[in-house]
């Protein structure tokens, strides 16, 4: 009874976990969200602006319409720039997306041995593994069978040559 108990009080303590971890997922996706916003702002503000490098392409045949894009053409590759490594996450963050993770594992484990030892699963492995031992069965004796007629076959062979050599 302390046992279930016991058991029970740590499913949860789990699950309390798995729920604070959410809520400071959720509270830091909604600053990302609003990050991206301001960012987007930032863009659309400077849409007029090319990046370095980048120049209009040269005007076609034809003139340009308002619903066709502009396109760009690449004017300077300049020097190869190492991307900038991402720090690690913070304590917090990757306590969170250890337990994310071992929740899911858990959870794929949990699902596969239900899935496993389930009875249909058991009953298809048990016909599956009858009829193996009766093929088995049968290629042990057609080879036991093999076996004795290459034996008979050899003595034969052997008595027609002792004969002949006899007379």
């Amino acid at each position: 009874m302390l046992l279930a108990v016991g058991g029970l009080a740590l499913v949860c303590l789990l699950l309390l976990i798995v729920v604070v971890g959410l809520r400071v997922g959720a509270t830091r996706s909604r600053a990302e969200v609003e990050a991206l916003r301001e960012r987007l702002e930032r863009l659309e503000t400077q849409a007029g602006e090319l990046p370095p490098g980048l120049a209009p392409a040269p005007p076609p045949d034809t003139p340009v319409s308002a619903g066709r894009p502009v396109e760009f053409v690449i004017t300077d590759l300049g020097t190869h720039v190492p991307p900038e490594p991402t720090p690690p996450p913070p304590a917090p963050a990757f306590a969170d997306i250890v337990a994310k993770e071992t929740v899911v594992m858990a959870a794929s484990l949990a699902h596969g041995l239900r899935r496993g030892l389930a009875p249909a699963t058991r009953n298809r492995i048990r016909f599956e593994m009858k009829q193996e031992v009766r093929r088995s069965r049968k290629q042990r004796r057609a080879d036991l069978k093999a076996a004795q007629r290459d034996l008979h076959a050899r003595q034969r062979a052997t008595l027609v040559d002792d004969t002949e050599a006899a007379s």
